[in-house]
């Protein structure tokens, strides 16, 4: 069955009438989000240890204050910090704050759904997602427009903890594109999987991997670079706008026959396969598991795949490549 798409004109924004909402971090997502809000007409407070995010905040002309007093005089407390700190800083400087009939939101299930926040039962929990970046979430907002998002209710204390979720919705612009209702379980484990097997994990090792394979046959690095990396954007970016037939539309017959031909030869069922597994390991808790004992152990093994991959002859040569576009 279709999921219902919500829009602006089902949607009461004066829900939010003479709240406070805090937005726990000013990130890329935390700053684009407060805007949004603040244009709307919306009282936003910013809650942030003090650095550059903060002063960020206060350059922006938002009242910015420590995550502790930010929560205690917030009705609503919007977390946008990274995954890994939403439990230490929860469990110190929003937990005590969070006195019953307030609201706990968020933009990704991730804490709520694997016990690192544990709510107490009287108040609202919810989440609103934007499905962009932070930084197009905004230029779509100040183009008069937004970008697709989705809401979630994990706990209704008040009986109004949807509309909520769908007032702060309205007020980013997510509703002008369009809303979609799911479970925060459904969000976080489908963009946990999405991440890992097709956007990040997949795709960064197939290019990386067609790289390989033609440099180590002779192939010239600048080449490899452009036919494996380079133009996938511009795939990308047909599949974005029409969808993949729109893509099979512009490219060569030679090139479509190819994708049919080839393409279950590089990426067989087995694959398919080894997804399932993947998405079984999100869905017992594995991965979050995994994830929080490395992030919490002083990330090591992160920061040396991350150092490593910058030594990879294809980030060598892509930085050259990529120069070649600057505009002089």
């Amino acid at each position: 069955m279709d999921m219902p798409i919500i829009h602006d004109n089902a949607v009461d924004l004066s829900v939010l009438s003479g709240k406070v909402i805090a937005v726990i971090g000013y990130g890329s997502q935390g700053r684009a989000q407060a805007l949004c809000l603040r244009d709307s007409g919306l009282n936003v407070i910013i809650g942030v240890r003090k650095g550059p995010s903060f002063d960020a905040a206060v350059e922006d002309g938002f009242k910015t204050l420590s995550v502790a007093d930010a929560s205690k005089e917030a009705d609503i407390i919007h977390i946008l910090l990274p995954d890994e700190t939403h439990g230490p800083v929860y469990k110190a400087e929003i937990a005590p704050y969070l006195t019953a009939g307030k609201t706990l939101s968020c933009s990704h299930g991730f804490n709520f759904v694997f016990g690192e926040i544990v709510p107490p039962k009287d108040v609202d929990v919810i989440m609103v997602a934007p499905k962009s970046p932070g930084t197009e979430e905004r230029k779509r907002f100040v183009e008069g427009f937004g970008v697709p998002g989705l809401i979630a209710v994990k706990q209704d204390y008040t009986g109004k903890a949807r509309e909520t979720a769908l007032a702060i919705a309205k007020a980013e612009g997510l509703t002008r594109a369009g809303v979609l209702e799911c479970t925060m379980e459904q969000e976080t484990y489908e963009d946990l999987f999405g991440e890992q097997n097709v956007l990040c994990g997949g795709c960064v090792d197939l290019m990386k991997y067609g790289f390989e394979v033609l440099t180590e046959a002779g192939y010239p690095p600048e080449m490899a670079y452009f036919e494996c990396i380079h133009e996938l954007k511009l795939i990308v970016d047909l599949i974005y706008e029409g969808g993949i037939q729109k893509m099979n539309q512009v490219i060569s017959n030679t090139a479509e026959w190819g994708e049919y031909i080839n393409g279950p030869r590089i990426l067989p069922i087995e694959v398919k396969e080894r997804m399932k597994k993947s998405l079984k390991f999100i869905e017992d808790g594995g991965f979050a598991k995994e994830w929080m004992a490395e992030a919490r152990s002083g990330a090591k093994n992160l920061k040396a795949k991350r150092e490593a991959l910058g030594q990879h002859p294809a980030e060598i040569v892509g930085a050259r490549i990529r120069k070649m576009f600057e505009k002089k």
